[in-house]
């Protein structure tokens, strides 16, 4: 998979570092275990899915970890992402929309022994402020436009990255460079579930 990501044009030695030290076949359902290290989304219920290696491994590295970061991820859906930015030592706040998945993804994170990524049910458009600032935060669906309190809650000199649009997203790394100052670099165009408003309970239809 690692050696797929490089032919692919990821160069981010650390991120492809944190790529092999992750087993995603953790984080599937058993029927596609067989399929795990393919560059490949698979659905992990609720209508969500888990990304592909490929766009895990291109949104981390635009976010640029360092150690000990503090990374806001919105979306934390199978856990995998946020694993990937734990491996690379970011001290990860993930939020997640859906509560199935929320409960499912704390269970195997603290299963697998990962210590640095703290799990939160709750609604993304209004990010986590009682953590902030931030290093860096990572959404992890298609969103269609860029939610004010995520470009807040950014710490000077942190970076946002987000794919924004409608039915095609754009990868944007939005950096603040000030209190009222941002760069907005966009990227390559990828397809995402939606971003959405609001929470869904565990015994709720999605």
């Amino acid at each position: 998979m690692v050696e797929a990501l490089r032919q692919r044009g990821i160069t981010d030695e650390a991120v492809l570092t944190a790529m092999m030290a992750v087993p995603r076949h953790f984080f599937l359902d058993k029927a596609f275990e067989d399929h795990a290290y393919e560059d490949k989304p698979f659905p992990i219920g609720h209508k969500q899915t888990i990304s592909q290696p490929f766009t895990v491994a291109y949104m981390t590295a635009l976010l640029q970890v360092k150690p000990n970061d503090r990374v806001l991820e919105i979306g934390t859906g199978s856990g995998y992402q946020a694993s990937i930015l734990a491996a690379l030592g970011a001290r990860v706040y993930t939020i997640e929309r859906q509560e199935a998945l929320y409960l499912r993804a704390k269970a195997l994170l603290k299963e697998l022994g990962i210590r640095n990524v703290y799990c939160f049910w709750g609604d993304g458009f209004g990010g986590l402020p009682k953590y902030a600032p931030y290093e860096g935060i990572i959404v992890t669906a298609g969103a269609p436009f860029v939610p004010e309190p995520l470009r807040q809650q950014l710490a000077i000199g942190g970076r946002l990255v987000i794919p924004v649009g409608e039915e095609v997203q754009y990868m944007h790394r939005i950096t603040r460079l000030a209190a009222d100052e941002y760069q907005d670099e966009v990227f390559e165009a990828f397809r995402f579930v939606p971003f959405l408003e609001g929470v869904n309970k565990k015994d709720e239809k999605s």
